[in-house]
Parts: C-alpha cells; sequence; structure tokens
C-alpha cells in the first residue's frame, strides 16, 4: 500500500492495483485518476468539486456521508456501514466534535453529518478520521494505518490525536489537516513526538507530494 500526501486531507492510496482519493483540495491535476474517491463531508476544504474532476473519469465510483451523496448524486454511507468497490472495502466511521463549537452548543462538526473511513484493502485497515475529534466510537475499529487532523481549532490537537491513536492502535500513523486553513508543520511533529513517546505507533511525517509505502 503506497500513500501520497497531496494537501490537507487528500491523499492518494495506491491498493490493490487501485487509486484512491480522500477529499480532493487544493490539488494539481493528476495524472493517476481515481477508481474510487471518499469525501468525508460537505465543507468546502473537502467537497470541492472542481478538484474532485482533477482525479474523476467516467468510472470513477464516489462516495461519501448522507449529506454529502444529496450534492454529489453518489453512493453514501452511514457509519458502520460497508461498501464494497472494486475489492475495496469501505466502513462509514464516526466523525463529529467534541469540543469544537462555532457557537454555544452548536458544534463545527456535528454527530451524524460527517464521516471519517476504514478501508481494507491488501490485508490492511486503513483510517482516514475527515474531520473529527477523538470520539469513543473509534475504539470500535482496530486499523493498521491511520490517518488524523492534529490541527486542533475544527478538528482534533495533536495532543487529542494521541488519545485517537490509543483507541484504534495502529502501527503507523499520518498526521494531517495542518499547512492550509489551520495548522502547521509543528503540530505535526509534536504529534510525532507524544505519539511515540507514549505508544508503539510509528509516525511518518509527509511533506506535499511525498510517499510512504507499507
Amino acid at each position: 500500500m503506497k500513500i501520497t500526501w497531496l494537501s490537507h486531507d487528500c491523499f492518494r492510496i495506491e491498493a490493490a492495483g487501485k487509486i484512491i482519493y480522500t477529499d480532493p483540495f487544493k490539488i494539481d491535476v493528476q495524472e493517476q485518476k481515481a477508481d474510487i474517491i471518499t469525501v468525508s463531508h460537505g465543507h468546502f476544504d473537502h467537497m470541492s468539486k472542481d478538484d474532485i474532476k482533477k482525479v474523476l473519469k467516467q468510472e470513477t465510483k464516489i462516495i461519501t456521508s448522507e449529506e454529502g451523496a444529496k450534492a454529489l448524486k453518489c453512493f453514501s454511507l452511514k457509519p458502520g456501514e460497508t461498501q464494497e468497490l472494486d475489492g475495496i472495502k469501505i466502513t462509514g466511521v464516526y466523525a463529529y466534535n467534541l469540543n469544537k463549537f462555532r457557537e454555544p452548543g452548536k458544534p463545527f462538526h456535528p454527530k451524524g453529518e460527517g464521516l471519517g473511513f476504514v478501508i481494507e484493502a491488501e490485508g490492511r485497515k486503513l483510517y482516514h478520521a475527515g474531520d473529527s475529534d477523538a470520539v469513543p466510537e473509534l475504539k470500535d475499529h482496530p486499523v493498521d494505518i491511520a490517518l488524523v487532523p492534529v490541527s486542533g481549532i475544527y478538528v482534533m490537537t495533536a495532543e487529542e490525536a494521541v488519545e485517537a491513536v490509543r483507541m484504534m492502535k495502529p502501527k503507523h500513523a499520518i498526521p494531517m489537516h495542518f499547512g492550509e486553513i489551520v495548522g502547521s508543520e509543528a503540530d505535526a511533529y509534536e504529534f510525532k513526538r507524544l505519539v511515540e513517546e507514549q505508544t508503539k505507533t510509528k509516525v511518518k511525517v509527509l511533506a506535499k507530494g511525498e510517499s510512504a509505502e507499507f
């Protein structure tokens, strides 16, 4: 499994002979077009139709939340549901805020609107958090590789992301959701420091366009 970070929460995942893109946003036109695109929710930095077009081909399958499917007219998942697309299993996972609010009582990401995804291919399970805090449901989804936000403000902080790692117990983790709207490389390296001090998980901080193979 080869994972390339392109921007924000957007990765290109090459597995089982297929190409998967997650939350395309602020990317260049890609020579490798998508067999599958996952879109975690409807916010502009995750559901960018202009960026989706940069990886789209006629037979591309898009999978998203019920909210997102209304806008994109595509496959939808609820948390706990699984779709098998091109031999790759994709399971919806809860993604929501516990303590990030636009105003009292109104979280940036309410429970039930967005999704994280567990992508299963080549005998491995990969988690893409979307925009989420370290929600308790993550303990039900042990994975091999976790792609987790670290910027805070709208999603989990570096410190909170450590708790997500503890719950999911991945062998490897890659930080995301920094360097565009909020968060910086410093958040990514603080996450790496904390995770590797406190758990057995190994963390790879990717530069844009850099790949890691697992």
